[in-house]
């Protein structure tokens, strides 16, 4: 009996193990273009048409390699709305009901295809240096689940940068020499860009016609849509930005939008590239002299360590962890998010750039927009929705534990220790931003204040019988304690009134 072998838009890997357990001889991918696919969050048209093109030529790739591969697309006249409905018409078209499917990265996807009436055998998905049953082994029984621990492990398991048992140059984490602020000199070559080929123009054509009215502009558009891309931009990034990636992975620049950094995590995140390809090729250049250790450690670190991390937390928590709110936040996203005008200047740079590019780096998204939704109060469920939507690297697994947990604190502190909560004069510090805007990130009260400077202090304060004996925190209190009273008075109203303005819609 011919058996279907569903691939996912985030499962364009050969080595993908639905189809190892298939017979290319016998069974039929199916691959779909779906509504409820490009619409349970309104995405990002740059992460749609990325997703759609990389999925046409996936699977024009598969059908050279010998598989028959039956592709619905977005406006073909028989599509149905979902995964399961393609699933259910291409059975009957081939008089089965059996699926192999590697299992999904969403909740949501697993749910539908377990309640599926059809029968379903669901594989690991093996593309990842630990199982999730290996992380739940490691996370049984420990008081308190920390990145740090379980990336030495994977350190250990992989064999990277290690020197027999003991960590290449003596340190397992070198993130101290990691924290320069941005750099002088000319702007980088930034990472490599792919003219459109005639699959991909059509894609934009297809997108441009049905997202056009989403947040973000759509072209150029220069991502990478297959492996063989994808292994080409590695390369690039590999040969010219990582030996800078370390110093200046937190650094940010209003002129140089993406610094040292990859963007290969998109392309790590759909399939066209092999994590553990990824992070050997780094460690080659490493071992040959060609980059520092400390930019090495760092990027093998967010691969291995948090991107894998992220993964064992949210399957481990459940499909409610995208709604905790620990903190009980209930603002509404303000429009700024969306591109409304905003008078300070880190939040107009990190949107705008969101909206070009579909791209932001970690500090941008941690520091700057993820600081300032936990300081207003922002509900994390909308903010992770926005995440979720406006990213070309946004996937559930990998996105939500991110945003609801280390940005927003609201899983209450299973992956963070802290909230990254931070004044203005982090971002001063990592940034160019503040040099143009209207607030002074010196400032502390008055008209020209930077909102963050009074945000910081209002949630430390309303939050107090939960952080004050935090001893990462504890100083804080005692800081303001130390504080004028007039001034602290002076600091919460003005606050409040800027909360107040922000919810009225005016710009701030």
């Amino acid at each position: 009996m011919v058996t279907l072998v569903p691939v996912l838009g985030d499962q364009l890997s050969e080595g993908l193990s639905a189809l190892g357990a298939a017979d290319r001889a016998r069974d039929v991918v199916v691959m779909a273009e779906v509504a409820d696919e490009t619409a349970y969050v309104p995405h990002h048209p740059k992460k749609i048409a990325l997703v759609l093109s990389a999925m046409r030529h996936f699977a024009e790739q598969l059908r050279k390699a010998g598989w028959t591969v039956a592709y619905t697309r977005l406006d073909d006249a028989g599509a149905t709305r979902s995964i399961v409905g393609e699933l259910m018409r291409r059975g009957q078209e081939h008089g089965t009901s059996e699926v192999i499917a590697t299992m999904p990265g969403e909740w949501r996807l697993i749910e539908a295809l377990e309640s599926a009436p059809l029968s379903v055998t669901l594989l690991p998905d093996d593309r990842f240096a630990a199982s999730l049953d290996a992380f739940n082994d490691w996370a049984e029984g420990r008081r308190e689940l920390r990145m740090e621990y379980f990336y030495r492990e994977m350190r250990r398991k992989t064999g990277l940068m290690m020197e027999g048992d003991k960590p290449a140059g003596g340190k397992w984490n070198f993130d101290h020499d990691n924290r320069e602020p941005p750099p002088d000199g000319p702007v980088r070559s930034g990472p490599m860009r792919f003219e459109p080929d005639a699959i991909t123009k059509e894609v934009l054509d297809l997108v441009e016609a049905r997202f056009g009215d989403n947040f973000g502009t759509l072209r150029p558009f220069h991502f990478a849509v297959t492996g063989g891309q994808a292994r080409r931009a590695l390369d690039h990034f590999a040969k010219t930005l990582l030996p800078g990636f370390g110093p200046y992975q937190d650094a940010m620049l209003a002129a140089d939008r993406v610094l040292h950094h990859s963007l290969l995590s998109a392309y790590m995140n759909i399939g066209l590239l092999d994590p553990l390809e990824v992070c050997r090729r780094v460690e080659a250049e490493w071992k040959a002299g060609r980059v520092p250790i400390n930019s090495a450690e760092g990027y093998i670190r967010q691969v291995i360590g948090w991107r894998e991390f992220m993964r064992g937390i949210y399957f481990r928590e459940g499909p409610g962890y995208p709604r905790r709110n620990a903190l009980g936040h209930d603002r509404a996203l303000p429009p700024l998010f969306w591109g409304a005008k905003t008078d300070m200047a880190c939040l107009s740079q990190a949107v705008a750039q969101t909206r070009d590019e579909a791209y932001a780096h970690h500090i941008q998204r941690l520091m700057v927009t993820g600081n300032f939704a936990l300081l207003a109060g922002v509900d994390p469920a909308r903010v992770h929705e926005w995440y979720l939507s406006v990213y070309f690297d946004a996937f559930e697994w990998v996105e939500a534990p991110n945003t609801v947990g280390m940005s927003q604190f609201a899983d209450g502190g299973l992956v963070a220790t802290k909230p990254y909560a931070s004044s203005a004069n982090y971002i001063d510090r990592m940034s160019d931003y503040c040099g143009s805007c209207a607030y002074s990130a010196k400032a502390k009260t008055g008209e020209k204040a930077c909102p963050f400077n009074l945000l910081y202090w209002h949630f430390l304060i309303r939050h107090r019988k939960r952080f004050e004996r935090n001893p990462r925190m504890a100083q804080m209190y005692r800081t303001w304690e130390r504080m004028d009273e007039a001034k602290r008075e002076t600091v919460l109203a003005e606050a409040e009134d800027f909360l107040a303005r922000l919810d009225a819609g005016e710009t701030v």
